[in-house]
């Protein structure tokens, strides 16, 4: 059989692709300095930035959901989760040389990142439903975006055990101090752009969503490659650039929840809160394999990252391997 290329689907999916990349990039700006003018910290802007960064494969996810594609939806953030982390960590390893972490702030990422990973495979393998599901992600997620809005000043001052209170205030001062996020003061137009801005890359994340799917459809390939390969990686192209860039500065805690809060935020937003209102539906055993690579990789980066004190280039190599190996078993 000839391999045909469907020209149409192809030139929707790099246009609409283009257009969500570039408007999600320039809606980071205006919502950092929405940020700034509001005078929320700088971890808090850092959250800002990644769903800004996240809006793309959100976006795509929550339209394949509410089309009844359950694949696809969770193939696009669980696949994008897995691709990140070699994006993220393992090509910013490779190109900065070493990634040098603060094993304090390895530890608070491990936990709500690797606590997140662990809710969201028990509700794709169908072991927990969407909505306990959703609440125990709240209550990881919830105290670390709590503890990121807070002055620095405010932190320090916490009701808690004298020695979790460093840990705390030492790790998220690290990922302020390395993200370096000093936005001018928005206004008006900052807010009428980022709602322009949002429009633009939720109408291109559909037409990203259905060309891709229609690619899929004429070179047979299946919903979850679709979603976990082809749209995971275009979508976290933003995510990557980003980390890279803080890698290659000696920005280790940055480049790390830069990573951990994309993926924290995919999963939280992009699949679990419209699983709890639309419903997960049924998925096949690939949506299950990639569920559990994004949790074991999560777990084992981390974990290694934790003992190393970092990532060097050698383990940038390895993370890249065992991405594709993950790609192989689910394209196979």
């Amino acid at each position: 059989m000839a391999f045909v290329v469907p020209t149409v689907p192809l030139a929707v999916f790099v246009v609409s692709a283009t257009l969500a990349l570039v408007a999600s990039a320039l809606l980071i700006v205006r919502l950092e300095r929405i940020g700034a003018r509001l005078g929320i910290s700088e971890a808090a802007l850092g959250l800002v930035a990644a769903l800004a960064a996240d809006m793309p494969e959100i976006a795509t996810a929550v339209t394949a959901l509410a089309a009844g594609q359950h694949d696809v939806g969770v193939g696009v953030i669980l696949g994008s989760n897995v691709a990140k982390l070699f994006m993220l960590l393992g090509v910013a390893a490779v190109v900065a040389g070493r990634i040098r972490l603060d094993r304090r702030v390895v530890l608070l990422e491990t936990v709500v990142a690797g606590g997140l990973a662990l809710v969201t495979l028990a509700v794709v393998q169908d072991d927990v439903a969407p909505v306990p599901g959703l609440g125990l992600a709240l209550l990881l997620f919830g105290p670390y975006v709590a503890l990121s809005v807070m002055r620095p000043e405010t932190r320090a001052r916490l009701p808690i055990p004298r020695r979790l209170r460093g840990t705390l205030t030492s790790a998220l001062t690290q990922e302020e101090t390395d993200l370096d996020l000093h936005p001018g003061r928005g206004g008006t137009v900052d807010a009428l752009a980022a709602l322009g801005l949002l429009a633009v890359v939720i109408v291109s994340s559909v037409l990203l969503e259905q060309s891709a799917t229609d690619i899929g459809t004429e070179w047979q390939l299946s919903d979850v490659v679709v979603g976990a390969v082809l749209l995971a990686v275009v979508t976290s192209i933003p995510n990557a650039v980003a980390a890279i860039y803080l890698a290659r500065r000696g920005r280790g805690a940055a480049t790390l929840s830069t990573t951990t809060n994309s993926n924290n935020i995919n999963v939280l937003v992009g699949l679990l809160i419209p699983a709890a209102l639309l419903g997960l539906g049924t998925v096949t055993e690939s949506a299950h394999v990639t569920a559990w690579w994004y949790a074991g990789l999560t777990l084992a980066v981390l974990a290694w990252a934790f003992l190393r004190r970092g990532l060097t280039r050698y383990d940038g190599v390895v993370i890249g391997v065992l991405y594709l190996v993950f790609v192989v078993l689910i394209v196979r």
